[in-house]
Order: structure tokens, then C-alpha cells, then sequence
């Protein structure tokens, strides 16, 4: 009788998870992570070089070929993570949002999908989810997105505050500027980003409303001086605490680590002293 079959399952199970763990362990390298974001940087280039219809002229076979290399690599990417993850790939926002660019860019760009075309340049944003520190930038923001809420809020409230004052105060000898909420609402948004608003609107309004600069110079400091500065503080202190948490879950790693070494040496140590039975 030969061999049961048992055993050989075994060892080809194992010989799958064995590569499967290579895989991941060369997916997770240093170098795997540098010639992708080498690849995203020369496409993104590419990309930007197609517009250029003189470059496209001497050189589009070399852009394109270029370009569909650039694809079949973060396809071949994808592949291997999936390989190597199974389930546990979906897990990963940033795993979902490559596969979503990339399965754009393997859209036919024919005329009901041209818009496409436009949009592959989309594929450079993989690099916030290649490089380490840009995904700290990007879990800071979201994190903020909360306190950012609060501050939207306040802002929207002043604006319409301001809108309803500016428009009956202004409307009537500057209509194009102040004649409607919605025109004001504009005008004030032009004042807050500091655009012409001095020379462009404010003085000329001045020349009827000679006070109406206690109008305006309270509105751009409340918006340009302090709102918008908050905006700045909720993002920055909300990255602080993303950089202190991964922190706090690195030290913990670390303490864990180094509490099983102990425990190793505690056990080995007891072995030693009992001596060879």
C-alpha cells in the first residue's frame, strides 16, 4: 500500500502559506515600497507630459508604452496583495482606495468614458497611501474632521449674519456686489481671502458709506484672523494626537515585546538552575 494522501495535503498547505508569507514579508520590504512610489512618481510625470501636444508628438509612443507598464505593475501589486492578505486586504481603507484608482484606469477612455482620461492623474494620490508619513497627514485631517465640523458651523453662521447686514446696508447702492444674499455671500467670501477687497470693493463703498469700514474690518478679522486660524489649530492639534497615539501603540509594542523576553529568560533560567535531570 502506498503513502496515505493526508500528510501530502499537509505539506502542500503548508507549502502555500509558506509563499504566501514570503509574499507579504516582500510586499512589506523597504525596497517594494520605494519602487512603487518610484513607479507612481515617473507615471504621474507621464501623465503630466501628455499635455503637452509638441511632447506628444516626438514622444507619445514612449509616454503611452510607459504608461500601460506603469498600470500592469500596480496591477500585479494589487494581485500579489491579494494573494498574500486574502480577506484581511479589504480591512485596509488604503488597500480599497488603490484598487478603486487603479480599476479606473483599466476603464476603456472611449468617448462615454473620456472623462477618465482626465481623471488618471488620480493615480499620483496613491503616493498618500505608499509613503508612511503622508498617511499620518491624511488620518490627522480625518480626525479632525469632527472638531473641523464645529468650526464650519461658525463660520457659515457669520458669513450668513454678515450677508443679511451687508445686503441691506450695501444692496441698495451696490447691487452687483451686495444686491442679494447670494451676491453678498460672494463678495464676502472675496474679502476674506484678502482678493482686491480693499481698492476692489471696500473703498468704493466707502465713498457712499464713509463708516462702513466698522463693517468690514470686524468681518475680516473675525474670518481671515481667528476663524480661519482655528481651522489650522484643530488640524494641527488633531495630528499631534495621531503621532502621540501611534507612538503610545509603538512603546506598548515594544513593552510586550520585551516582557516575553523576560518571561523566555525567567523560564530558561529555571531550567539552567535545575540542571540535566
Amino acid at each position: 500500500m502506498g503513502k496515505p494522501l493526508y500528510p501530502l495535503a499537509m505539506t502542500s498547505s503548508d507549502s502555500s502559506t509558506s509563499i504566501r508569507e514570503r509574499v507579504r514579508s516582500f510586499l512589506e520590504t523597504k525596497r517594494f515600497e520605494h519602487a512603487i512610489t518610484a513607479v507612481i512618481v515617473i507615471n504621474a510625470i507621464g501623465l503630466g507630459l501628455e499635455t503637452s501636444p509638441a511632447i506628444m508628438a516626438r514622444f507619445g509612443g514612449v509616454i503611452s508604452a510607459l504608461d500601460q507598464i506603469a498600470i500592469g505593475i500596480f496591477v500585479i501589486e494589487l494581485a500579489l496583495k491579494l494573494f498574500a492578505y486574502r480577506l484581511a486586504f479589504f480591512k485596509n481603507g488604503w488597500n480599497i482606495f488603490d484598487l478603486a484608482i487603479v480599476s479606473a484606469a483599466l476603464v476603456p477612455a472611449s468617448q462615454q468614458f473620456s472623462v477618465l482620461r482626465a481623471l488618471r492623474i488620480l493615480r499620483a494620490l496613491r503616493l498618500v497611501s505608499v509613503v508612511p508619513s503622508m498617511r499620518k497627514v491624511i488620518v490627522g485631517l480625518f480626525s479632525a474632521i469632527p472638531s473641523i465640523g464645529t468650526v464650519i458651523v461658525m463660520l457659515v453662521l457669520l458669513f450668513y449674519i454678515s450677508a443679511v447686514m451687508a445686503t441691506k446696508l450695501f444692496g441698495g447702492s451696490f447691487p452687483e456686489w451686495f444686491g442679494s444674499l447670494g451676491a453678498s455671500l460672494y463678495s464676502l467670501f472675496q474679502i476674506m481671502t484678502l482678493e482686491s477687497w480693499s481698492m476692489g470693493i471696500v473703498r468704493p463703498v466707502m465713498e457712499v458709506y464713509p463708516y462702513a469700514w466698522a463693517f468690514f474690518v470686524p468681518f475680516i478679522l473675525l474670518t481671515s484672523f481667528i476663524v480661519l486660524n482655528l481651522f489650522i489649530g484643530v488640524i494641527v492639534n488633531a495630528m499631534s494626537e495621531a503621532t502621540d497615539e501611534e507612538a503610545h501603540d509603538e512603546r506598548e509594542e515594544i513593552l510586550h515585546q520585551l516582557r516575553a523576553l523576560r518571561e523566555e529568560i525567567s523560564a530558561l533560567r529555571k531550567v539552567a538552575e535545575k540542571g540535566p535531570q
